[in-house]
């Protein structure tokens, strides 16, 4: 069975759940904010697609991090520090990419239920 939680644009589900495991991708709302906000936006949004997906941040398997700027990445890795702790790392990659206007990064995640 596939449970899928609602997004907010046409197309596209928040999150999606099959056999125990619970797929996400998030931004951050206020795209005005620089990187630094962003990112702490964005794993505040992932912290709470977790939650409704009956999981969180230590059940974390693979995350994917894209980043228009991988020059940044060390602001990048100030803020996921201090969000992920020093335990339950999940294994994760960053990818610099192009993407959609002020978005600065975009953070794509799987999580054991």
């Amino acid at each position: 069975m596939i449970k899928r939680y609602p997004g907010k644009a046409v197309g596209r589900s928040e999150s999606v759940e099959h056999g125990g495991i619970v797929y996400t991708a998030v931004i951050a709302p206020d795209l005005s904010a620089d990187l630094k906000g962003q990112t702490e936006q964005a794993l505040e949004q992932l912290d709470r697609n977790l939650a409704e997906a009956g999981t969180d941040r230590t059940r974390l398997l693979s995350v994917t991090i894209y980043l228009t700027d991988i020059s940044k990445k060390p602001i990048l890795n100030q803020v996921w520090d201090a969000w992920i702790g020093t335990e339950s790392w999940p294994q994760r990659a960053c990818v610099e990419v192009r993407l959609e206007g002020d978005t600065e990064v975009e953070i794509v995640a799987v999580a054991a239920k």
